[in-house]
């Protein structure tokens, strides 16, 4: 059985991204946006607004209230629609990051930045490390269903993944 991963975090935002090569480094402009703007909104630190939780096919983001309890309202993103997710970033090792392929009404799509903060650098880590698992779970399902024709596809999409723990 798949252990999912489900952290307290503090979910920084989204902001839209451009470009559709998803290298290393490539979350690093708007994860400075988003911690700036998250910096400058909040008067002292304020604890976990968030729920992240990683599964095969599908990333739970539940908002909590203000005594840390879930709300009705939760960001659901579908794995196979994840460019990229990193917890790798200069401001600050705690955070990760995954760009996410939203899909518009009229069938257009737009490529969006998300961010959380997480406790620890570790954290952050785990978080990609289950993000990885939860991708291969996904493709490999996708592929012995016969969704995913050519080899190629799961290369397609590029994800850093950082190993080491310290």
């Amino acid at each position: 059985t798949y252990l999912y991963s489900s952290l307290q975090v503090t979910y920084l935002g989204k902001v839209s991204t451009t470009g559709m090569q998803f290298l290393s480094g490539c979350t690093e402009k708007p994860v400075i946006e988003l911690w700036k703007k998250h910096t400058l909104a909040r008067e002292d630190v304020y604890p976990a607004n968030a729920l992240l939780e990683i599964r095969p096919f599908q990333v739970w983001l539940h908002h909590l209230d203000l005594k840390g309890e879930a709300t009705v309202h939760m960001d659901t993103f579908q794995v196979a629609r994840i460019a990229y997710c990193t917890a790798d970033h200069n401001i600050s090792p705690n955070i990760f990051a995954w760009v996410y392929r939203e899909i518009n009404d009229d069938l257009s799509y737009q490529m969006d930045c998300h961010a959380v903060e997480c406790e620890s650098k570790l954290e952050a880590k785990k978080l990609a490390h289950a993000m990885m698992e939860a991708f291969k779970k996904t493709f490999h399902s996708m592929k012995s269903d016969g969704r995913i024709h050519r080899n190629s596809s799961s290369e397609e999409v590029s994800h850093e993944f950082e190993s080491d723990d310290g």
